[in-house]
């Protein structure tokens, strides 16, 4: 079974509906950012799947819980091939993958098929150079690999970037650049602190991305922002040190009205917290 899904492609951009023989094939036009309701559909797809697999919290009770190394294949049997292909932005394929895993659903195969540029198309290793078509092919006929699923406390998926960073006004951008006071963690390791005094060498959040492998994200400091000297002038960023470069399964983070933004897309409040972590279950995504 074959969904593709475009998500806010124009009708003169769209790619023509796709045939596999003895598959079965359906195209849906859906928003930008499809939302929960219009991936209600998703939900029917427990009927492909045949006996019986652990669940996530009778997983999680084991003694014997799986270490979370090298990614597996998901362990769910099902009667035939499942794929979905997501042709539209880092925050569309991103929704999708979401609601697969609340679902726990992410034995489904997942393709993308970036409409513009793309934090996930670069960390799942597509072509830059593949036109839209090319792009299908590759996500119709390449097998799926398993890959880890950063999700955070808020159960959002991030598949290209995340960040995490001081204010930002309703368009987006720093508040009086705004330093991010607060604290990064990743695993046991501190990856970023700034108190009010600004004694640290980096004031400017951090940045994570997935990776295609174990242990599952890399954290690193944001470029400083520059700091305001005696009447208002600007002053160079003071730092000189090179930026710390962390890996891990999970990141912290806490402090002070704390922006998150994840593919591309603002959290609607200032958070006081967040925690991105590997999920238990690992992606099966369409990559190089």
């Amino acid at each position: 079974m074959l969904f593709l899904l475009r998500c806010d492609i124009p009708a003169s951009d769209r790619l023509r509906d796709p045939v596999l023989p003895g598959e079965a094939v359906e195209c849906l036009d859906l928003s930008a950012v499809p939302t929960r309701k219009e991936l209600r559909f998703l939900d029917d797809l427990e009927r492909f799947v045949v006996g019986s697999t652990p669940s996530l919290d009778e997983l999680m009770q084991r003694p014997d819980a799986p270490h979370l190394g090298t990614p597996q294949p998901d362990p769910h049997q099902v009667s035939e091939r499942v794929r979905v292909v997501v042709h539209g932005s880092d925050a569309a394929v991103a929704a999708v993958v979401s609601k697969l895993m609340r679902i726990d659903a992410l034995w489904v195969e997942v393709g993308f098929i970036p409409s513009g540029a793309s934090s996930v198309a670069l960390s799942w290793g597509l072509d830059a150079t593949f036109s839209p078509a090319q792009h299908l092919t590759f996500a119709l006929a390449s097998p799926a690999v398993p890959t880890p699923v950063i999700r955070d406390d808020h159960g959002v998926v991030t598949l290209g970037v995340a960040e995490v960073t001081g204010p930002v006004d309703s368009t987006g951008k720093a508040v009086k650049e705004a330093e991010m006071i607060g604290e990064v963690i990743v695993d046991s390791e501190v990856l970023y602190e700034q108190n009010k005094a600004g004694t640290s060498d980096f004031n400017n959040g951090v940045r994570l991305v997935p990776t295609p492998d174990a242990p599952g994200l890399a954290a690193v400091q944001r470029p400083p922002l520059p700091r305001k000297g005696w009447f208002g002038r600007t002053k160079k960023p003071r730092s000189t040190v090179s930026p710390t470069v962390l890996r891990g399964r999970a990141l912290q983070a806490g402090g002070v009205d704390l922006a998150v933004t994840r593919d591309g897309v603002r959290h609607p409040r200032p958070l006081k917290s967040v925690t991105f972590y590997r999920h238990l279950r690992d992606g099966q995504f369409v990559r190089n």
